[in-house]
């Protein structure tokens, strides 16, 4: 008889700080390695073909987001409610929302594919790409949409395993497919000569591997959140929950993603050297960010299984030492990527122009970092006892309403580079303070015998 391997988690009982991080881990490992792709991408283009083709690698981020972000709010309602599910241990229900959610996941596939599509040039004409970037941007963008649903797949399939616990299967396919992606993108560049289209090739190859293995892995899968491919359908029950849940988180990834597509057409009004700066400057800027959004993800997961077994006291404990931990990290990171600045940049790109504006961002922004730890966690929590809406208005009103009047408004007064890169921290600040109020209102710190879990 095989010795089978536990791979989920309960977390409702045990070591608080031994779960969160034990937990977290293997997700930063899995962020770190899924930045990889696009920066990977960033660092071939601009050190093997040019610095146009690093602008329009890195300028078409805002856009892909906008389309793959709503897909992963409804991922992110998934998730919630097969924690809340697994919690309670009721395994009839959690498979109706596994195999729910994977239904979804192939409409939204089709969805994802002729939207994106169809929006690429109004999108590149919206950002005012410049002339000299338009082709390659373009290009970049078509083929990444013909091959969006190996990033949708995998993303739901991972929200699946990590709802249960599970964050080591969905990091080891990722580290597969990431490093897949390194191969292909010096095989495409260096031996088959190609530019931009090698470089989106060899992404999209790499999620659709990362797809197929997260698939297997749940069709292999014997316990309740297994999937038996004969089951799959819409539950309606499942599918009101993931939707009341998930489609807040969407709307919100979505038009904040969009956000900064204006965001972006303001720094393209500096040319393409400042859009490569941008460029590099958010490769450093994500993983800088890394731990504080691996242990958000950590602590949802805890705070939802933990609600949906009763354990309200557990759940704010979880919640304090979750801001606790992503302080201290993001503390490290941010004064390393300060003082380090210049050499860690000029990996990306050999051009002195390029890199400095990149210096020029992380000296404005970087000490603004720590209000993040607080709004990631909140808005995870939030959610974890499924309060989609609050941190979904919330974060709406400060990464999109505040930061567009204020970009206007220094714009009509004139003000230049400076106020452009501190659009983002100071929407950071706002959302950081009006989550910590919601969250002391929340039914976590009502006096509610019971908390009334989504099932």
């Amino acid at each position: 008889m095989a010795l089978k391997i536990k791979t989920d988690s309960d977390m409702t009982e045990g070591s608080i700080w031994k779960h969160l991080i034990s937990f977290a881990v293997p997700m930063a490992i899995g962020l770190l390695f899924q930045q990889l792709y696009n920066t990977v991408d960033t660092l071939v283009v601009g050190n093997f073909v040019s610095k146009e083709a690093q602008a329009a690698v890195g300028s078409t981020g805002s856009i892909i987001n906008t389309v793959v972000g709503f897909c992963a709010g409804l991922a992110t309602g998934a998730s919630v409610i097969i924690s809340q599910r697994y919690g309670a241990h009721d395994d009839e229900l959690l498979s109706k929302a596994v195999h729910t959610t994977i239904s979804v996941t192939f409409i939204l596939s089709v969805i994802a594919t002729v939207f994106g599509l169809a929006v690429v040039d109004p999108m590149l004409r919206f950002m005012q790409t410049p002339a000299d970037v338009w082709d390659e941007a373009r290009e970049y963008l078509v083929i990444y949409f013909s091959g969006v649903s190996g990033i949708l797949f995998y993303n739901m399939g991972s929200g699946i395993l990590r709802a249960v616990g599970d964050s080591r299967r969905p990091l080891l396919f990722l580290i597969f497919s990431a490093l897949t992606n390194t191969v292909l993108d010096l095989l495409f560049v260096l031996v088959f000569h190609m530019k931009v289209d090698g470089v989106a090739y060899a992404t999209i190859i790499s999620q659709m591997l990362s797809a197929v293995l997260i698939l297997v892995t749940l069709s292999r899968e014997h316990a309740a959140y297994g999937i038996r491919w004969k089951k799959l359908k819409i539950d309606s029950v499942s599918i009101k929950s993931i939707l009341r849940i998930g489609l807040p988180s969407s709307i919100q990834s979505a038009i904040t993603a969009f956000s900064n597509v204006f965001v972006q057409s303001y720094i393209n009004a500096f040319g393409s050297a400042c859009m490569a700066g941008y460029s590099i400057y958010n490769k450093l800027d994500a993983f800088v960010l890394i731990p504080v959004q691996a242990i958000a993800m950590s602590s949802t997961t805890m705070v939802g299984q933990n609600w949906g077994a009763g354990l309200k006291e557990r759940a704010k404990q979880s919640v304090r030492s979750a801001i606790q931990i992503s302080l201290l990290s993001t503390v490290v990171l941010a004064v390393t990527a300060f003082i380090a600045a210049r050499e860690l940049l000029g990996l990306f790109s050999p051009e002195a122009e390029v890199v400095d504006y990149g210096i020029r961002f992380i000296r404005i922004v970087t000490p603004f970092y720590l209000t993040i730890c607080f709004n990631q966690i909140y808005a995870g929590a939030l959610r974890g006892i499924g309060d989609a809406t609050a941190p979904t208005v919330i974060m709406l009103c400060s990464f999109v309403v505040f930061r567009q009047i204020y970009l206007a408004v220094t714009k009509a007064l004139g003000f230049g580079f400076v106020a452009v890169a501190l659009a983002y921290p100071m929407g950071w600040i706002m959302c950081s303070t009006l989550l910590f109020f919601r969250y002391r209102g929340s039914r976590l710190f009502k006096n509610e015998t019971e908390p009334a879990a989504d099932n």
